[in-house]
């Protein structure tokens, strides 16, 4: 099965991939205080990421950890 790859922009994707990763590992309070260095860390190692680190800003990972809060909220 082919997967687009994904980039800076689907945030949601990207959420979706790092819920599927760490699960419970995390909850909404502490998706929150992901330092933004380890989020980049973990986006940069999503299988079929083909964004770039230079690529990434403050408003890309705020965003991601938003999705990643409401990912989280849909599958409990």
């Amino acid at each position: 099965m082919y997967e687009p790859p994904i980039h800076w922009s689907d945030h949601e994707d990207i959420a979706q991939k790092l819920y599927e990763r760490f699960g419970a590992d995390f909850g909404e309070s502490q998706i929150y205080r992901i330092r933004f260095t380890d989020l980049l860390e973990w986006v940069l190692q999503i299988p079929g990421f083909a964004g770039k680190r230079e690529e990434s800003n403050e408003g890309h990972l705020e965003m991601i950890q938003s999705d990643w809060v409401y990912e989280w909220r849909d599958n409990q």
